[in-house]
């Protein structure tokens, strides 16, 4: 069939059942913009570029399906290269399709051309520069099918403006879409499984650790499954919350660097760890030499690369994760661990933390709408700082892709573009934004889309007039010397909000809050909420830097 390549693109992404991209047009790509504009592809405007990869990001956390985004050349293409960091570190599956200037000119310092493909080589999965009309198709299927396949995450695709515009008689774009990709696994699988299986059997002190990759597998309920067969205690990561059920008893909450103590005194006192999808990140493990000393490590994912790279595993299982919590499941013989869970319990009872309720903070915050949504259809997504970390610890997630968040880059904000895309992905769903003074400053003319979108996004700003984690960092580490982490000048957040027509609260109670959100959650429409918190308040409890799991940072 004769077609332009942008024509060709749109066809490749409908035959993906892409319905919605992201993104901004410009010179080098009003081509497909075109195209696009013949098609039932709803294309949404975002107000910037970061905030189109942002919320393709998003997308495709809440709804397990690729994510897409487009710009231009130059500026346009580099406006995207956090949100593709963002997407690559959490190892979510992202298409970037850019404009590049035409052909005859690449390499001649033409207006507005930049090297995207080598500026995003670091931060992508792989990345194509176009250089043949006909192998268009052939490359959008496998742009795809890397996004999505193994561990996932982003691809670029840069098209220069004159294959788009050029016609070709595209025969074969239909048998790009029989093809099927194998998940690679150990050789030895099968006699790895019942080495692990032995392991866990025999273990006295055994601890699941649900990272995001049991997330990225659909494996929440294989693992609610084997951690409930065998009564194992499980903790998860930052990017793991909702693999395992909120408020499900053997929950014991977040590892980590921000975890609660129960569970890093579990993990550290573990005698065999279960780790399903982690890469054992720095702020999961702190000192590595003293998180895995004494411990059979079982390290399950679907990269090989992962395996040993931080922390050496005894018995490493690489391949599809719902087979291999099937098989463990079968093998396993479980032992007495009530002595195990006696420690457990009353590690959590000496730890449990009484939120006060005469003065509003943010873990009152996260413990209103854990009341407000319980039973309700929701996902949470964060931006990033203290706000981040006392979501983290005192959301209730019921399931799986209910807590989206930027963890590996960390990047201030991700939040509002991600909700966006979010909340458009899964429409049945409420969206629950909660962000930072500091974070919205970043991306918070998004709400502009938000408001043309229609999208019933609920963004509860924790406002502590302070870029809150810098400043923490400072108290405990540069003698409370706040350079340049103390936001004194107030900004009018209602005011910004209504500039989009968006109704916004200001709250200084928990009466206050609690009367907002649920009338926030009433409305049809988009709102905000402003709780207003004391800038001293810290995330506790706090691992020391390069300490083991039960050092704790003096917060004095």
């Amino acid at each position: 069939m004769l077609m332009t390549g942008a024509q060709a693109i749109v066809a490749s992404l409908i035959k993906e059942g892409v319905d919605t991209v992201f993104g901004y047009p410009g010179g080098t790509n009003l081509p497909l913009f075109d195209a696009l504009n013949d098609s039932t592809i709803h294309h949404v405007l975002t107000v910037h570029e970061q905030g189109a990869a942002h919320a393709a990001d998003g997308y495709a956390r809440a709804s397990g399906q690729v994510g897409v985004c487009l710009a231009t050349s130059g500026p346009g293409a580099t406006n995207l290269v956090t949100g593709l960091a963002t997407a690559f570190m959490d190892s979510v599956p992202v298409v970037a399709i850019t404009g590049q200037v035409q052909t005859n000119l690449i390499g001649r310092d033409a207006f507005q051309e930049i090297d995207i493909t080598g500026i995003t080589m670091p931060i992508t999965k792989h990345n194509f520069l176009v250089k043949d009309i006909k192998k268009l198709p052939e490359i959008m299927w496998r742009a795809f099918d890397i996004a999505r396949s193994g561990r996932p995450g982003p691809v670029l695709v840069d098209v220069p403006r004159d294959l788009q515009s050029n016609t070709y008689d595209f025969t074969d774009i239909e048998s790009m879409y029989s093809r099927s990709t194998l998940v690679r696994q150990s050789p030895d699988l099968p006699a790895r499984i019942v080495k692990a299986a032995a392991a866990i059997s025999a273990a006295k002190r055994p601890v699941i650790i649900a990272g995001g990759g049991c997330i990225s597998a659909n494996a929440g309920e294989a693992l609610t499954k084997f951690a409930e067969c065998c009564n194992l205690p499980v903790v998860t990561t930052l990017m793991g919350i909702g693999a395992f059920p909120g408020g499900h008893g053997n929950l014991l909450g977040m590892t980590g660097l921000h975890g609660l103590k129960a569970a890093n005194h579990a993990v550290h006192d573990a005698d065999v760890l279960i780790v399903t999808g982690s890469r054992f990140n720095d702020r999961v493990t702190g000192d590595r030499a003293s998180y895995a000393a004494g411990k059979t490590i079982i390290h399950i994912d679907i990269d090989p690369a992962e395996v040993h790279k931080n922390v050496d595993a005894a018995v490493p299982l690489v391949g599809e994760m719902n087979m291999i919590l099937g098989e463990l499941l079968q093998a396993v013989r479980p032992g007495d661990l009530s002595a195990w869970w006696a420690t457990i319990r009353q590690t959590q009872a000496e730890s449990k933390t009484v939120i006060p309720e005469d003065v509003l903070t943010a873990p009152l915050v996260m413990s209103e709408l854990n009341r407000q949504t319980d039973g309700q259809d929701v996902i949470y997504v964060t931006d990033v700082g203290q706000h981040q970390m006392w979501a983290a610890q005192y959301l209730e997630v019921k399931s799986p892709r209910g807590f989206l968040t930027s963890g590996g880059l960390g990047a201030m904000g991700f939040g509002l573009p991600a909700a966006l895309g979010a909340q458009l992905a899964i429409p049945n769903k409420r969206v629950v934004h909660i962000v930072g003074d500091g974070g919205l400053k970043m991306t918070g003319c998004e709400l502009y889309t938000v408001a043309v979108e229609k999208q019933p996004i609920i963004s509860v700003v924790i406002n502590n007039y302070s870029l809150g984690m810098v400043r923490q960092l400072q108290h405990c580490f540069y003698g409370k010397r706040y350079a340049n982490s103390l936001l004194p000048h107030a900004m009018d957040f209602k005011a910004f909000a209504s500039a989009f027509n968006i109704p916004a609260t200001v709250t200084n109670s928990l009466a206050e809050f609690s009367e907002a959100f649920a009338a926030a959650w009433q409305r049809q429409g988009p709102g905000l909420i402003v709780a207003n918190i004391a800038t001293d308040d810290l995330v506790t409890p706090m691992i020391a830097p390069g300490g083991s799991m039960d050092e704790y940072v003096n917060m004095d």
